[in-house]
C-alpha cells in the first residue's frame, strides 16, 4: 500500500565513491520537499577490487561522513532513517562487519543490497517525476558497478548490475597523469565488453530515451553548462549529447590531476575517476543508440526514501 500521510524520511547512500544524504518528505507516493541533501566522497571502495577489503582509512571515512549526517538527520527530526549499502560493501570480505558498525555507531536501518535491489531503487527514483510513456533507460553510474534499467510508466522491462565502474576501472587501467591515450583506449574497450556482455540486442533495440543519474552524468552537465558554484536546478533534466560527451571526456582526460581538479563546474574530489565514468558514460550511450540522454539528481536515494515512507 501506497504511504498517503506525510511522512520524513532519512536515506544513507553508502557508495562505493561517495556517501550521501537525503532527508525528505514523503507524501501521496511522491518526495514533495527536500530538506537536506549532501554528497562526500569518501571513496569507500578504493583497493577493494585489488584486495577485497574495505581497508580501515576507507571505512574511517566514512564514519566521519555518517557523524556529520547524523546530526543533520537530528536536526530535521526525521521519523525514520535508512542506509543502503552497495557495491563496494557487497564485494568486500568485511562488509557484514561494516554494516554492523554502521548500525552500532549511528542507529541506522543498514542494509547491504543486492544489484537488482539496486536496479530497481534507482530506476524508481529516476523516474518518480514523470513516469517515461516510451521504453527508458535509467543508467546509474557508481564506483564499483554500473546499472542499467529499462522500464516505461511503472513497469521495469529489463535490469541488470553490472561489475563496471568509475573507481574500479580507475584502478585498473588508468595509471599515468594524465591518463595515456592506450589507457583511455583500454578503459573504453573493457567498459564496452562489460556493457555489450550484460544487456542482450532485443532490449537495446527497443530503448527510445535516456536518464542518466548519480556524480558522473551531474559533473558533465555541470561542466556543460560551466557552474561555479555547483547548481542542482540547472542540472537537474539538463540533456547532455553524445557529441557533447565525447568531447568532455576527451579534455578531461588530455589534463594532469591536479588540472582535472580545477575544471569549473567538477568536484575536485571527482577528478580522480571522471575519466572512466566518462568512459562509462559514452560507451552505455553508444551502446543503447543514444544521440543524447537527460541528467536527472532524482535517483536512488529519491527510490529508497519512497520504499522507506511504505514499509515503516
Amino acid at each position: 500500500m501506497r504511504q498517503t500521510a506525510r511522512v520524513k524520511v532519512a536515506v544513507v547512500d553508502v557508495g562505493t565513491n561517495s556517501t550521501r544524504l537525503l532527508v525528505a518528505e514523503v507524501s501521496g507516493g511522491r518526495v514533495s520537499r527536500e530538506l537536506v541533501r549532501r554528497t562526500t566522497v569518501t571513496r569507500l571502495g578504493e583497493g577493494v577490487d585489488e584486495h577485497g577489503r574495505l581497508s580501515e582509512g576507507a571505512m574511517q571515512r566514512v564514519f566521519g561522513a555518517c557523524s556529520d549526517y547524523r546530526q543533520a538527520i537530528d536536526d530535521t527530526g526525521a521519523e525514520r532513517i535508512v542506509a543502503i549499502l552497495t557495491s563496494a560493501v557487497r564485494d568486500a570480505a568485511n562488509g557484514a562487519e561494516f554494516e554492523a558498525e554502521l548500525r552500532r555507531r549511528f542507529g541506522f536501518d543498514a542494509h547491504t543490497i543486492p544489484g537488482e535491489r539496486e536496479a530497481r531503487l534507482t530506476y524508481r527514483g529516476a523516474t518518480s517525476a514523470q513516469p517515461p510513456e516510451e521504453p527508458t533507460l535509467v543508467l546509474d553510474i557508481g564506483g564499483g558497478s554500473t546499472e542499467m534499467v529499462v522500464g516505461h510508466r511503472d513497469s521495469i522491462a529489463f535490469f541488470v548490475s553490472t561489475q563496471v565502474g568509475s573507481v574500479r576501472h580507475t584502478e585498473r587501467h588508468i595509471k599515468a597523469d594524465p591518463p595515456a591515450q592506450d589507457e583511455v583506449a583500454a578503459c573504453r574497450a573493457a567498459v564496452r565488453a562489460g556493457l555489450d556482455e550484460a544487456v542482450p540486442e532485443d532490449v537495446r533495440a527497443a530503448v527510445r530515451g535516456g536518464i542518466a543519474v548519480a556524480g558522473t552524468p551531474t559533473s558533465f552537465a555541470a561542466i556543460d553548462l560551466e557552474l561555479d558554484p555547483y547548481d542542482s536546478d540547472r542540472v537537474e533534466g539538463h540533456c547532455l549529447s553524445l557529441s557533447t560527451c565525447e568531447r568532455i571526456l576527451a579534455e578531461l582526460a588530455a589534463l594532469p590531476l591536479a588540472e582535472r581538479r580545477r575544471v569549473t563546474g567538477l568536484h575536485p574530489d571527482r577528478a580522480p575517476t571522471i575519466v572512466a565514468g566518462g568512459a562509462i558514460l559514452v560507451e552505455a550511450m553508444g551502446l543503447f543508440g543514444l544521440p543524447e540522454i537527460v541528467v536527472s539528481e532524482r535517483d536512488i536515494l529519491h527510490g529508497a526514501a519512497l520504499e522507506a515512507a511504505e514499509n515503516g
